[in-house]
Protein backbone atom coordinates (compact mmCIF):
# COMPACT_ATOMS: atom_id res chain seq x y z
CA UNK A 1 0.00 0.00 0.00
CA UNK A 2 1.42 3.39 -1.02
CA UNK A 3 1.86 6.29 1.38
CA UNK A 4 -1.02 8.78 1.71
CA UNK A 5 0.42 12.17 0.70
CA UNK A 6 -2.83 14.00 -0.01
CA UNK A 7 -2.60 16.42 2.95
CA UNK A 8 0.95 17.76 2.33
CA UNK A 9 0.35 17.64 -1.43
CA UNK A 10 -2.73 19.83 -1.16
CA UNK A 11 -0.69 22.34 0.83
CA UNK A 12 1.98 22.55 -1.86
CA UNK A 13 -0.26 22.96 -4.91
CA UNK A 14 -0.84 26.74 -4.42
CA UNK A 15 2.94 27.24 -4.06
CA UNK A 16 3.55 25.51 -7.39
CA UNK A 17 0.79 27.48 -9.11
CA UNK A 18 2.28 30.68 -7.68
CA UNK A 19 5.70 29.78 -9.12
CA UNK A 20 4.12 29.27 -12.55
CA UNK A 21 2.08 32.48 -12.44
CA UNK A 22 5.06 34.56 -11.24
CA UNK A 23 7.32 33.15 -13.96
CA UNK A 24 9.79 31.72 -11.47
CA UNK A 25 13.07 30.75 -13.16
CA UNK A 26 14.45 27.23 -13.31
CA UNK A 27 16.88 27.64 -10.39
CA UNK A 28 14.12 28.86 -8.05
CA UNK A 29 11.83 26.09 -9.28
CA UNK A 30 14.50 23.54 -8.29
CA UNK A 31 14.56 25.02 -4.78
CA UNK A 32 10.81 24.49 -4.44
CA UNK A 33 11.11 20.99 -5.83
CA UNK A 34 13.73 20.11 -3.22
CA UNK A 35 11.38 21.30 -0.50
CA UNK A 36 8.61 19.28 -2.11
CA UNK A 37 10.74 16.13 -1.96
CA UNK A 38 11.42 16.79 1.71
CA UNK A 39 7.96 17.79 2.96
CA UNK A 40 5.72 15.72 0.66
CA UNK A 41 7.81 12.76 -0.44
CA UNK A 42 9.72 12.07 2.77
CA UNK A 43 13.35 12.59 1.73
CA UNK A 44 16.16 13.98 3.88
CA UNK A 45 17.30 17.20 2.24
CA UNK A 46 20.92 16.75 3.36
CA UNK A 47 21.43 13.03 2.79
CA UNK A 48 19.01 12.05 0.02
CA UNK A 49 19.04 14.99 -2.41
CA UNK A 50 22.00 16.10 -4.56
CA UNK A 51 21.97 19.14 -6.83
CA UNK A 52 23.42 19.30 -10.37
CA UNK A 53 25.21 15.96 -10.54
CA UNK A 54 27.78 15.83 -13.36
CA UNK A 55 29.32 13.03 -15.41
CA UNK A 56 31.52 13.66 -18.46
CA UNK A 57 30.03 17.09 -19.07
CA UNK A 58 26.42 15.91 -18.63
CA UNK A 59 24.42 17.46 -15.82
CA UNK A 60 21.16 16.53 -14.16
CA UNK A 61 19.31 18.98 -11.91
CA UNK A 62 18.56 16.69 -8.96
CA UNK A 63 19.58 13.17 -7.93
CA UNK A 64 17.33 11.49 -5.38
CA UNK A 65 19.02 8.82 -3.27
CA UNK A 66 18.07 6.12 -0.78
CA UNK A 67 20.85 4.80 1.47
CA UNK A 68 23.40 6.55 -0.72
CA UNK A 69 22.20 4.92 -3.93
CA UNK A 70 20.69 7.08 -6.69
CA UNK A 71 17.13 5.92 -7.37
CA UNK A 72 15.64 8.82 -9.35
CA UNK A 73 16.96 11.58 -11.62
CA UNK A 74 14.99 14.83 -11.79
CA UNK A 75 15.12 17.20 -14.75
CA UNK A 76 13.52 20.52 -13.79
CA UNK A 77 12.10 23.32 -15.94
CA UNK A 78 10.73 26.72 -15.04
CA UNK A 79 7.10 26.73 -13.95
CA UNK A 80 5.81 28.38 -17.13
CA UNK A 81 7.74 26.11 -19.54
CA UNK A 82 5.70 23.55 -21.42
CA UNK A 83 7.23 20.10 -20.91
CA UNK A 84 8.32 18.00 -23.89
CA UNK A 85 9.76 14.50 -24.00
CA UNK A 86 12.99 15.83 -25.52
CA UNK A 87 13.70 17.71 -22.28
CA UNK A 88 14.92 14.48 -20.67
CA UNK A 89 17.68 13.94 -23.26
CA UNK A 90 20.40 15.26 -20.95
CA UNK A 91 19.13 13.25 -17.98
CA UNK A 92 18.74 10.07 -20.03
CA UNK A 93 22.31 10.40 -21.30
CA UNK A 94 23.47 10.67 -17.68
CA UNK A 95 21.21 7.76 -16.73
CA UNK A 96 22.55 5.49 -19.48
CA UNK A 97 26.12 5.85 -18.19
CA UNK A 98 25.02 4.71 -14.73
CA UNK A 99 22.21 2.30 -15.60
CA UNK A 100 19.62 4.43 -13.80
CA UNK A 101 16.08 3.43 -14.77
CA UNK A 102 13.89 6.34 -13.66
CA UNK A 103 13.84 9.97 -14.80
CA UNK A 104 11.33 12.56 -13.62
CA UNK A 105 10.64 15.66 -15.71
CA UNK A 106 8.72 18.44 -13.98
CA UNK A 107 8.08 22.17 -13.90
CA UNK A 108 6.36 21.91 -10.52
CA UNK A 109 2.90 21.78 -12.10
CA UNK A 110 3.27 18.95 -14.61
CA UNK A 111 5.05 15.76 -13.58
CA UNK A 112 6.16 13.19 -16.17
CA UNK A 113 7.86 10.03 -14.97
CA UNK A 114 9.85 7.95 -17.48
CA UNK A 115 11.18 4.40 -17.34
CA UNK A 116 14.40 3.85 -19.29
CA UNK A 117 15.84 0.70 -20.85
CA UNK A 118 19.23 0.27 -22.47
CA UNK A 119 18.98 -3.06 -24.31
CA UNK A 120 19.25 -1.59 -27.82
CA UNK A 121 20.28 2.02 -27.44
CA UNK A 122 18.35 4.24 -25.03
CA UNK A 123 14.60 3.79 -25.01
CA UNK A 124 12.11 5.42 -22.68
CA UNK A 125 8.41 5.11 -21.94
CA UNK A 126 6.25 7.41 -19.90
CA UNK A 127 5.08 5.68 -16.74
CA UNK A 128 2.64 8.43 -15.72
CA UNK A 129 1.78 12.08 -16.28
CA UNK A 130 -0.09 14.23 -13.77
CA UNK A 131 -0.78 17.94 -13.23
CA UNK A 132 -0.89 19.69 -9.86
CA UNK A 133 -3.64 22.29 -10.07
CA UNK A 134 -6.45 23.25 -7.75
CA UNK A 135 -8.94 21.97 -10.33
CA UNK A 136 -7.07 18.70 -10.95
CA UNK A 137 -7.71 15.22 -9.58
CA UNK A 138 -5.97 15.33 -6.20
CA UNK A 139 -6.49 11.62 -5.46
CA UNK A 140 -4.99 10.51 -8.77
CA UNK A 141 -2.03 12.87 -8.40
CA UNK A 142 -1.43 11.72 -4.83
CA UNK A 143 -1.61 8.04 -5.78
CA UNK A 144 0.91 8.38 -8.60
CA UNK A 145 3.33 10.73 -6.85
CA UNK A 146 3.25 8.48 -3.77
CA UNK A 147 5.04 5.88 -5.91
CA UNK A 148 8.17 8.05 -5.78
CA UNK A 149 7.87 8.63 -2.02
CA UNK A 150 10.99 7.46 -0.21
CA UNK A 151 9.16 4.61 1.54
CA UNK A 152 7.54 3.41 -1.69
CA UNK A 153 10.79 3.46 -3.65
CA UNK A 154 12.61 1.64 -0.85
CA UNK A 155 9.99 -1.14 -0.92
CA UNK A 156 10.15 -1.52 -4.70
CA UNK A 157 6.56 -0.37 -5.19
CA UNK A 158 7.44 1.79 -8.20
CA UNK A 159 9.00 -1.19 -9.98
CA UNK A 160 5.94 -3.30 -9.12
CA UNK A 161 3.69 -0.59 -10.56
CA UNK A 162 5.74 -0.54 -13.77
CA UNK A 163 5.65 -4.33 -14.11
CA UNK A 164 1.87 -4.32 -13.72
CA UNK A 165 1.43 -1.37 -16.09
CA UNK A 166 3.59 -3.07 -18.71
CA UNK A 167 1.74 -6.38 -18.34
CA UNK A 168 -1.59 -4.60 -18.92
CA UNK A 169 -0.26 -2.48 -21.79
CA UNK A 170 -1.35 -2.83 -25.41
CA UNK A 171 1.88 -4.47 -26.56
CA UNK A 172 1.74 -7.14 -23.84
CA UNK A 173 -1.96 -7.91 -24.34
CA UNK A 174 -1.48 -7.84 -28.11
CA UNK A 175 1.30 -10.44 -27.95
CA UNK A 176 -0.96 -12.71 -25.90
CA UNK A 177 -4.14 -12.06 -27.87
CA UNK A 178 -2.61 -12.74 -31.27
CA UNK A 179 -1.13 -16.04 -30.26
CA UNK A 180 -2.36 -19.04 -32.24
CA UNK A 181 -3.63 -20.80 -29.11
CA UNK A 182 -5.72 -17.80 -28.00
CA UNK A 183 -7.17 -17.22 -31.46
CA UNK A 184 -8.21 -20.87 -31.65
CA UNK A 185 -10.06 -20.57 -28.32
CA UNK A 186 -11.91 -17.41 -29.45
CA UNK A 187 -12.71 -19.04 -32.80
CA UNK A 188 -14.12 -22.07 -30.99
CA UNK A 189 -16.33 -19.92 -28.74
CA UNK A 190 -17.68 -17.95 -31.71
CA UNK A 191 -18.53 -21.18 -33.49
CA UNK A 192 -20.20 -22.54 -30.35
CA UNK A 193 -22.34 -19.42 -29.89
CA UNK A 194 -23.11 -18.53 -33.50
CA UNK A 195 -22.45 -21.70 -35.41
CA UNK A 196 -20.03 -19.92 -37.76
CA UNK A 197 -16.48 -21.13 -38.34
CA UNK A 198 -14.27 -18.07 -38.86
CA UNK A 199 -10.93 -18.11 -40.60
CA UNK A 200 -8.18 -17.54 -38.08
CA UNK A 201 -6.52 -14.78 -40.09
CA UNK A 202 -9.84 -12.95 -40.51
CA UNK A 203 -10.40 -13.17 -36.76
CA UNK A 204 -6.95 -11.75 -36.04
CA UNK A 205 -7.55 -8.86 -38.43
CA UNK A 206 -10.93 -8.05 -36.85
CA UNK A 207 -9.41 -8.06 -33.36
CA UNK A 208 -6.52 -5.85 -34.48
CA UNK A 209 -8.93 -3.28 -35.92
CA UNK A 210 -10.78 -3.08 -32.59
CA UNK A 211 -7.76 -1.36 -31.01
CA UNK A 212 -7.23 2.39 -31.22
CA UNK A 213 -4.55 3.67 -33.62
CA UNK A 214 -2.33 4.44 -30.61
CA UNK A 215 -2.73 0.91 -29.26
CA UNK A 216 -2.03 -0.60 -32.69
CA UNK A 217 1.17 1.42 -32.82
CA UNK A 218 2.29 -0.21 -29.58
CA UNK A 219 1.23 -3.67 -30.74
CA UNK A 220 2.98 -3.30 -34.08
CA UNK A 221 2.09 -4.96 -37.39
CA UNK A 222 -0.46 -7.74 -37.22
CA UNK A 223 1.29 -11.07 -36.82
CA UNK A 224 -0.09 -14.34 -35.51
CA UNK A 225 2.38 -15.98 -33.15
CA UNK A 226 2.69 -19.69 -33.85
CA UNK A 227 3.10 -22.48 -31.38
CA UNK A 228 6.64 -23.69 -31.12
CA UNK A 229 7.20 -27.33 -31.91
CA UNK A 230 8.70 -29.09 -28.93
CA UNK A 231 12.02 -30.78 -29.52
CA UNK A 232 12.44 -34.45 -28.63
CA UNK A 233 14.47 -33.53 -25.56
CA UNK A 234 11.78 -31.07 -24.33
CA UNK A 235 9.02 -33.63 -24.88
CA UNK A 236 11.03 -36.03 -22.78
CA UNK A 237 10.84 -33.61 -19.83
CA UNK A 238 7.09 -34.08 -19.85
CA UNK A 239 7.06 -37.67 -21.06
CA UNK A 240 10.34 -39.32 -20.07
CA UNK A 241 9.21 -42.51 -21.74
CA UNK A 242 9.59 -40.74 -25.09
CA UNK A 243 13.33 -41.25 -24.93
CA UNK A 244 13.19 -44.74 -23.49
CA UNK A 245 14.69 -47.42 -25.75
CA UNK A 246 13.01 -50.76 -25.68
CA UNK A 247 15.45 -53.70 -25.31
CA UNK A 248 15.86 -55.70 -28.45
CA UNK A 249 15.91 -59.52 -28.32
CA UNK A 250 19.29 -61.01 -29.05
CA UNK A 251 19.19 -63.04 -32.20
CA UNK A 252 20.47 -66.61 -31.88
CA UNK A 253 21.57 -67.02 -35.50
CA UNK A 254 21.92 -70.79 -34.92
CA UNK A 255 24.81 -70.48 -32.51
CA UNK A 256 24.79 -73.13 -29.79
CA UNK A 257 26.25 -72.25 -26.41
CA UNK A 258 27.67 -75.24 -24.61
CA UNK A 259 27.82 -75.40 -20.84
CA UNK A 260 30.59 -77.21 -19.01
CA UNK A 261 29.55 -79.94 -16.65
Amino acid sequence: MTVDIRKPLKKFIPLMEEARDDGLNEADTVLRLCRFFEEVLGYDGLRDISREAELKGKYVDVCVKIDGRVRLLVEAKAGNVRLRDKHIEQAQSYASRNNYRWVLLTNGIDWYLYHLTFDEGIEYERAFAISLTAEGDLDDAATKLALIHKKSLAKGQLDEYWDMTTALGASSIGRALFHENVLMLIRREIRRDGGVLIDREDLAKALHEMFTPEAREHIGPLKVRRRRKATRAKRALVHPEALAVEPRPIANHGIRISRSA
